[in-house]
């Protein structure tokens, strides 16, 4: 997992609504990268809601806000028209979750499996990493979120 300071490893990936993103394309703008499991799931909902409700102070300080999942482009679709989002949501088949460390064995009901652990990464204008949340939990998250883009 890189961390505070290091490059960003950068990647294109397919984003809803059919465009792709590639994150180096994105500078001189601080990016919020926001990786949480599952579209469309209860802490994934509301994660999405609070950014989305954030996004105009997001724009205000010039940065771009991302969720990341492995969902595929169509349920992005899908739930981007559902919840009226107002986030891209990209699509990763696990080499970018990889990348950035998030994608970790866990386990529920006594069984282990492999997911995205809920975490969200800051990136600078000059693509390195400027602050890690790890083990997100999604009450005030965009808020602390936010209060580190203003203080790049």
């Amino acid at each position: 997992m890189p961390d505070v300071n290091d490059l960003a490893p950068d990647f294109t990936l397919p984003r809803d609504g059919g465009a792709t993103v590639t994150l180096s394309a994105l500078r001189p703008a601080p990016v919020v990268l926001y990786f949480y499991p599952k579209d469309d799931t209860p802490g994934c909902t509301k994660e999405a809601l609070d950014f989305t409700a954030h996004m105009p102070a997001f724009a205000a300080a010039g940065a771009l806000v991302f969720g990341v999942s492995k969902d595929d482009v169509k349920s992005h679709d899908k739930f981007v028209k559902k919840h009226a989002l107002g986030i891209p949501l990209l699509s990763d088949t696990a080499e970018v979750c990889e990348a950035f460390g998030v994608w970790k064995e866990k386990a529920m009901y006594g069984k282990t499996y492999m997911g995205i652990e809920r975490t969200t990464v800051l990136i600078d204008g000059a693509g390195r990493i400027a602050r890690i949340w790890a083990k997100v939990k999604v009450d005030g998250h965009a808020e602390d979120v936010l209060a580190a883009v203003k203080a790049l």
